[in-house]
């Protein structure tokens, strides 16, 4: 008879939870889907980063949520991956890891007593804050050559180099051009 309660209960908690993120994603006024029972998928809009996939899986015990932040760097993996090292010292609730193909993603799981519609907001925060705002440093530290091949292809055929004005200082268009004096 115990164990047919605890099993109650933890129904309980995993059907609160998952009421929970919903609301919260609801007040947060975001994008979202629900492709199965327990599992949402929200899109948070960015600045630096035009937008950020999130998913948060309530499972028996816990909340887990994943958010891809960047691919494998073409370049300086080992900055890359102290950079972010170093950057998990001071987070919230969502902490940077590699997946075996050296993408990026912010990861955190918190117990489903914690869950609350404030602290699904906050993670999201975290979420926001963590892929948007270390995006341009990320792109800097491991796509460098990448980001200056594609400014001098997009200038040799005229285009459009608005997207990569945060990347002046790497491409050199901060620089007046030279003159024949």
């Amino acid at each position: 008879m115990a164990e047919q309660g605890q099993t109650a209960r933890a129904g309980q908690a995993e059907q609160a939870a998952r009421d929970t993120v919903e609301q919260a994603l609801k007040e947060a006024g975001l994008e979202w889907e629900s492709p199965q029972p327990g599992t949402f998928v929200a899109k948070i809009p960015g600045t630096r980063k035009l937008s950020t996939t999130c998913s948060l899986i309530v499972g028996k015990h816990t909340l887990s949520l994943n958010a891809f932040v960047v691919r494998h760097p073409d370049e300086n993996q080992e900055a890359v991956y102290r950079w972010l090292l170093e950057r998990n010292l001071r987070l919230y609730g969502v902490s940077y890891a590699i997946d075996r193909l050296g993408d990026v993603y912010l990861t955190g799981r918190i117990p489903l007593a914690a869950v609350t519609a404030d602290e699904v907001d906050r993670l999201l925060g975290a979420v926001l804050e963590n892929a948007d705002g270390s995006f341009n440093t990320l792109l800097e530290l491991g796509f460098a050559a990448s980001i200056r091949k594609e400014y001098a292809w997009r200038v040799s055929r005229g285009e459009s180099t608005r997207n990569l004005d945060a990347f002046t200082h790497l491409t050199g268009a901060d620089k007046p051009p030279a003159t024949d004096d």
